[in-house]
Formats: C-alpha cells, structure tokens, sequence
C-alpha cells in the first residue's frame, strides 16, 4: 500500500539531504573475448561493451526523471583485464585500457572499471607485466579504473606486490602531474576484493558472476545525520536505532532503482551496496554524522567507537530493505570527498593513524588520502601492507587509494573539483619501512583461515 509519509519524506531527503544514487554500474564479463591476437581481442572487447551497454546512461536518466531520484553516475565493470590480456604474448596491455576508455566514451559512463589483476598468491603469467603498464594505462586514457588485489584472509599477502605497487602509485602520479597527480586516485590495492563492488576506482566484474548485470551503489550521508539531528538527548542504543530505519528507508530507494534498470536493460539485477558514501557537498559527510552523535571534531578519541557503530546500524537496517545486499556496504571514509574530513585533517584532528585505526571497523580502508609528494616507493608499499594486514585478519575488505602530491609539501592541496574533491597533504611517519619491504615473499595466512 502506498504510504503518502513515505512520499513526501523520500522526497524531502532527496531535496534538503543530499540523498542520491551514487552509481548504477553495469558488470560485464569479458571471458568470451579472449583471443591469442590483441587487435582481435580488443575489437571483441570494444564490441561486447558497447553492444551491453548502449542504453545504460539513457535508461538511468529515465529513471531519473520518472522517479525524481537523482543518479549521479553511470558506469561500467568488466572482468579483470589481466586474465583477458594473458593470452596475447608480447603484447602491450595498454591497448585494452585505450579500448575501454573509447568504448565508455561511446556509451557515455562516467568512468569504467576492471583494469585489474589478482595476485594475492602470485603473479601468473603476464600479471608482472600487466602491473608495471597501470601507470601508462591511467595517465594515457580518461575514464579508466585499476585496482590490484594483493591479498586476503586465505592466502595472506603477496609483499612482493605491494612493494611494486608502491612503485606504481609513484609512477601514476608522477606521469598525471599536470592533473594533480589524477592519475594515482584513480588506482585501489585491495585486500579480500570482492566481486560485485559498484564503486569506483575499485570496481571490477569477477569470475564467478553472470554474463551481464545491473549493481546499484547508493548514498545518504546527510540523510542519516539529519535523521540524529532530531535526537539530541537520545542515548548511543537510540541513536543506532534511528540509523537502521534511516538505512532501510535509503536501501529501499535503491532497490527500487535496480529492479528497475535490471528489468528496462534486460540483464540480471546484481545487489545493492548500501555504503554511505560522501561527496565534498555541505552536509554529505560521515564525519559529520559521526559528530553529529557527540564527537566535537572527527579524528578525536571516540571516533572509531562510533563509526563501528555507524557501519554496523548501516547493515542491519539495509539488509532488512532489501535481499540482495554486496558489494562493500557499510560506511566510506574517503578524506577528499567528505567535507567534514577534509576539515578534520586540515585542523590536525584526524591523521592518518587515527584512519588507519577507523578502516578496522569502515567498509574500506585508507580511501582518497593525499600525501607528502616525496614519499618513498616503499613508504607506499608499507601503507599498503599495513592496511592489507587488517583485511586479512579481521577477514573484511580494506584498501588503500593514496595520491602523492609530486612537487607539494605537508599543508598544501591537491583539488580535482567535483565528486573527487580536495585533499591537504597529510603528513606521514618518516622512517623507512624499506628492509622491511625488500624481504619480499609472503606474509602467510592467518590461523583462522583454516575453515574446512
């Protein structure tokens, strides 16, 4: 029964909360396009893509127009390029990132994820190669995405990747310094990746998923921290209440906004990744939730406390809504797309120590964080292990998205504009982890891995 309330409420969230679909991504596998031959494969590539995904930005925007829900992005996963490129020897895979970057150009998706590989127990064939092109590949095309998957919970962590990585991420900034090093943010290790993440720049379409289908990512930072505006004397148990009915009443705009794309595009409806994810907008900001339920300044003592309790309230109240929750889900903490973040670390409140601590119990991990632009390769590797180091163990997915700021010191900005936003340079312990980080081998699974 249609509920009137119900109406005008989602109503009034859209227009005074900053409430949105953040994405609806199309995964596409591209399994069938493999081909010994690169120009052979790419042109199958190219194909598949555009012939999936012709309609995608049309029907979002229907959608947006009939319902009154705004959908910020449209985009694209594909299967990890690395297991389509390995069959095509000697030849550079850069090719395949400038053919997703004109088949998403064609279509017209906002950014098109799976520009990937997945070597948390070693590199097979090609994957070395593979890796060392991610520099070349994000600096030469737009709407391109990468991610690498360095490890988890049943394999531990491959070090010698992340000490190439380190590597990499220099390099994607050092190339994309006329973009403010760009290039970097466009790039997430992962530990534990999962398969049917509808966000960028960590997207990807894996293996085990259907031909084609439709994942949903939505929004609602300044939904849930007007919700606790209403409760102010409300105890912590209160508090988590309010954010699970504030979650399901945002999971359901979600699933309404799938079911109907999946059924007009005539693939699969995937999930819905009900992560609260902020923009640089006033008032879209999980920090300020967080400071909205008593912290006087995000990054204070008490923060990781309550974005436990944040995350947690996220998921019951959206799993409730809607079956088909996946992706990450939870609460996003990327510093340069949340105002309430940016503000902490410009005020020194919050440190990278402090997020390091917070992505514990947080969807994610260390997401859109600048640092100093001299930072070593093996600094960056070591960030990387750190952050892979509580995936692994605490069996959840973490990632680290870190730009160095080429040519730039602690105190200064690097600004994209838009939903990347603006990050301060954040300063970092400088003692070399680089003994440490040339070891090499693997950092061995935990015990608790060992269910069978």
């Amino acid at each position: 029964m249609i509920n009137v309330y119900d109406i005008m409420e989602t109503i009034r969230m859209i227009q005074d909360e900053c409430l949105d679909i953040r994405t609806i991504t199309m995964g596409i596998s591209l399994l069938d396009c493999i081909d010994s031959d690169i120009d052979k494969a790419c042109e199958k590539v190219y194909n598949k893509i555009t012939n999936c995904a012709k309609d995608l930005v049309k029907v979002g925007e229907d959608i947006e127009k009939e319902y009154g829900i705004p959908i910020i992005n449209k985009r694209i996963s594909v299967t990890p390029i690395a297991l389509v490129s390995a069959a095509c020897k000697d030849a550079n895979p850069v090719k395949f990132a400038h053919t997703m970057d004109r088949a998403a150009k064609a279509v017209g998706v906002n950014l098109i994820g799976g520009y990937s590989a997945l070597v948390q127990k070693g590199f097979s064939a090609g994957d070395l190669e593979f890796i060392k092109s991610i520099p070349e590949a994000l600096s030469t095309t737009e709407r391109v995405c990468s991610s690498v998957n360095i490890g988890s919970t049943k394999t531990g962590i491959n070090l010698d990747a992340c000490k190439i990585l380190g590597e990499v991420i220099r390099e994607c900034a050092e190339k994309t310094v006329d973009s403010d090093c760009f290039g970097a943010a466009k790039f997430v290790a992962f530990c534990n990746a999962v398969d049917d993440n509808p966000f960028m720049a960590g997207a990807f379409h894996g293996v085990g998923e259907p031909d084609v289908m439709i994942n949903v990512g939505v929004s609602g930072p300044g939904v849930v921290r007007a919700a606790l505006t209403k409760y102010p004397d409300a105890d912590i148990t209160q508090i988590a209440d309010v954010i699970k009915k504030t979650a399901y009443k945002i999971t359901r705009v979600g699933q309404l906004v799938g079911e109907t794309a999946s059924e007009r595009l005539g693939v699969p409806f995937g999930i819905v990744d009900l992560s609260l994810a902020p923009t640089p907008a006033v008032g879209d900001s999980v920090a300020y939730i967080l400071e909205e339920m008593g912290l006087e300044t995000c990054g204070t003592h008490g923060t990781t406390a309550c974005l436990a309790l944040l995350n947690d309230a996220v998921k019951k109240g959206g799993v409730m809504a809607c079956s088909r929750i996946g992706g990450l889900s939870g609460a996003f903490i990327p510093v340069s797309e949340d105002a309430g973040m940016i503000a902490a670390a410009e005020c020194g409140s919050l440190k990278i120590e402090k997020l390091e601590a917070m992505t514990a119990v947080c969807s994610v991990g260390l997401d859109m964080i600048v640092i100093p632009g001299d930072t070593t390769a093996e600094t960056i590797a070591a960030i990387i292990a750190d952050e892979a180091a509580i995936g692994m163990v605490n069996t959840k997915t973490t990632a680290v998205r870190v730009i160095p700021a080429i040519g730039k010191k602690v105190g200064d900005v690097l600004d994209w504009g838009g939903l990347f936003g603006k990050g301060p340079v954040m300063p970092l312990n400088t003692a070399s982890p680089a003994k440490f980080i040339n070891r090499g081998g693997q950092i061995p699974a935990p015990l608790h891995s060992l269910k069978n």
